[in-house]
């Protein structure tokens, strides 16, 4: 039996949740879903350029793990790039936690 998921800490909440490309219909086009920790992940590594260790630490992940999320995150968006599928934000083992929170090193319980 597979250890459970630990549950993956979370400070931002899109407003945006779902992208496709502009001018196709709808109900001709495939998607994907990327988790909501998946984009964390994004977010923490490529837009605001922490490091793999300092992200994992505000994920409340370890660092190999927070890598494997950040590759499959990577490999979901880069495949609905260029195939032309829609992307939906959603879901995930995580749990959403203010900055304020992290800043008084309020302990994760993951």
């Amino acid at each position: 039996m597979p250890r459970p998921r630990k549950c993956r800490r979370v400070t931002f909440s899109p407003e945006v949740r779902f992208f496709k490309p502009q001018g196709v219909p709808l109900s001709t086009l495939k998607g994907i879903t990327l988790p909501l920790e998946g984009l964390e992940a994004l977010r923490l590594a490529d837009a605001e350029s922490l490091d793999h260790e300092a992200a994992a630490v505000k994920m409340g992940i370890s660092r190999p793990t927070f890598s494997r999320v950040l590759s499959e995150a990577r490999s979901l968006v880069a495949r609905a790039l260029v195939n032309g599928w829609a992307i939906r934000i959603e879901g995930g083992n995580y749990r959403i936690e203010t900055e304020s929170e992290l800043e008084n090193n309020t302990p994760f319980q993951g």
